[in-house]
């Protein structure tokens, strides 16, 4: 044998593992294959009744969604008219009510002042009324602080 057959021996040879092994390669492939059909049409006929449940719930979700916007609008609208409702309330009796409680305080101010109270002791009750707060009349003597 010379090394030109011995050459042409070793290619065959590797051809023929090579070709052994795309054959299982493709066998393999193969059933990969069919594997993958069976699985998809399984997926398939689970999917299509999935998605038409799926739809009916979309829908009625959509429905209930309908009417809550519904109910929403009511409630502004009941919301809106118990504000109006309220300040209507509160400018027709407001009002006449401050003054009544306005005069009931004087009056009532006026019957608890003790009459033999001097004008002095009253200038020395007094106090002054600086934005909505009374400051008591300034003292003679150190200020205390505590």
């Amino acid at each position: 044998m010379t090394g030109g057959e011995v050459a042409g021996i070793l290619v065959a040879v590797f051809w023929a593992i090579l070709v052994s092994f795309l054959a299982v390669v493709l066998v393999r492939l193969a059933q990969t294959l069919k594997a993958t059909t069976r699985l998809v049409a399984d997926v398939t006929e689970q999917a299509v009744p999935l998605l038409a449940d799926a739809s009916a719930t979309v829908r009625s979700a959509q429905t209930q969604l309908d009417r809550v916007d519904a109910i929403a609008s009511d409630v502004q609208e009941v919301t809106s008219n118990a504000s109006a409702l309220s300040t209507t309330v509160a400018s027709t009796f407001g009002g006449p009510l401050v003054k009544v409680a306005a005069f009931g305080y004087g009056v009532r101010r006026a019957l608890s002042r003790d009459k033999t109270e001097r004008p002095a002791e009253r200038q020395r009750s007094r106090r002054t009324v600086i934005v909505g707060r009374t400051v008591p009349k300034a003292r003679g003597g150190r200020n205390r602080k505590g």
